[in-house]
């Protein structure tokens, strides 16, 4: 954890970082059941006072301590990750625009641990086109009531609340989509689908048939429902790279012990030049991914200024770059790196997801594009 002396963190995160490194060392999680073992976490993790970080109890959203969070879980266990982001994903918009009621009944959970949560953004045809959004709420008195399905949607069939985006038509496009809280016990909520993914994560496949809910579960105004989203994503977007991260330096770290004591050709694989050279490749590109990473977070903490083009450069360059120092490990392991139960196995299933959710990189590739065309910041 050398960066930790990089001038973009202070002291408490350093303080931070051992607390959560300190549980990390600790974590037993039994992957052959995710949805226990996702509860199991999430609670230990709100036992541990971990899950503040994610959802604060009135304090800003601290950035750096997110990413740190993240890179420092998912470098020992990607489930712990996974658990730990979702709670903070999952209720972001509700930090953001839910009424005080709502705040007062669902954060206190979800930071215990007692809770879980998700965020239902995505449909079978509305992923990074989220303009393409068909399920529908309709406004009824007092009620809204919503129809339609969500799918790709983590924490599925076990979260207790769900932060639920839905057309509400005030205007085309992404203008006319509102936000809204589900509770799991909600009439006419169910879950369709679950879905199996290379690197086991509960998924599902969520369905609203006349699902009625209180106006006053509404998230902001109606038709803010896709700024609450991506200023949601803009927050924990660079979290998904500090997650990557972790990965990356479990692979390096995992590749340096391997080279140091795998016998060949009268001497060790370290000691061949074409092994150097990767290393090289696989440190470097490490750091200049947790440089981008760290500047986004930094940018939003300190400066209080807009992070999107930062936070995607910091989700693409990172993401894309764990796969490239996975891919090596896994080659540098031989035959041992693709046997089932290998840490550079896990890894290299772990990190492919990366690269798709909460913005494709070629989304990411758009995305920092156009705010290069806006006018100069």
């Amino acid at each position: 954890m050398e960066h930790l002396d990089w001038p973009f963190f202070e002291h408490r995160h350093r303080l931070f970082a051992d607390r959560v490194a300190g549980f990390a060392k600790s974590i037993e999680a039994d992957h052959h059941d995710v949805d226990a073992a996702c509860r199991k976490l999430v609670a230990e993790l709100g036992k541990a006072g971990l899950l503040a970080a994610a959802v604060p109890d009135g304090a800003p959203i601290d950035s750096r301590e997110i990413c740190l969070a993240r890179e420092t879980l998912a470098y020992h266990d990607g489930l712990a990750d996974f658990a730990f982001a979702m709670q903070g994903l999952g209720t972001g918009a509700i930090s953001l625009a839910g009424n005080e009621a709502l705040k007062a009944t669902v954060l206190p959970k979800v930071r215990a641990g007692s809770w879980l949560s998700g965020f239902a953004l995505s449909e079978k045809d509305a992923g990074s086109d989220v303009a393409a959004m068909s399920c529908a709420a309709r406004r009824e008195g007092d009620t809204y009531v919503l129809d339609g399905e969500k799918t790709w949607i983590s924490n599925g069939g076990i979260a207790d609340v769900y932060t639920l985006f839905a057309r509400t038509g005030e205007a085309p496009g992404t203008r006319g989509i509102s936000a809204f809280v589900v509770f799991a016990d909600d009439p006419g909520f169910s879950i369709a689908e679950r879905i199996d993914v290379i690197a086991p994560h509960p998924l599902a496949t969520l369905r609203f048939d006349n699902c009625r809910i209180p106006a006053s579960r509404l998230l902001g105004a109606p038709g803010e429902g896709f700024k609450i989203a991506m200023r949601t994503l803009d927050i924990f977007r660079a979290s998904v790279a500090a997650a990557a991260l972790g990965f990356a330096r479990r692979a390096l770290d995992e590749s340096l012990a391997h080279v140091k004591s795998r016998k060949m050709f009268g001497a060790t694989l370290g000691d061949l030049q074409l092994t150097q050279a990767a290393l090289g490749d696989m440190a470097t590109g490490i750091d200049a991914a947790a440089l981008l990473t760290y500047r986004a977070a930094w940018r939003r903490d300190v400066q209080g200024l807009p992070t999107t083009r930062e936070a995607a450069m910091a989700k693409m360059t990172a993401t894309e770059t764990a796969q490239s120092v996975i891919d090596r490990a896994v080659q540098l392991f031989g035959g041992r790196g693709v046997r089932s139960g290998e840490m550079v196995e896990r890894l290299y299933r772990e990190i492919r997801a990366l690269r798709i959710y909460e913005g494709a990189t070629e989304v990411q590739k758009l995305i920092i594009a156009r705010d290069l065309l806006k006018e100069p910041r």
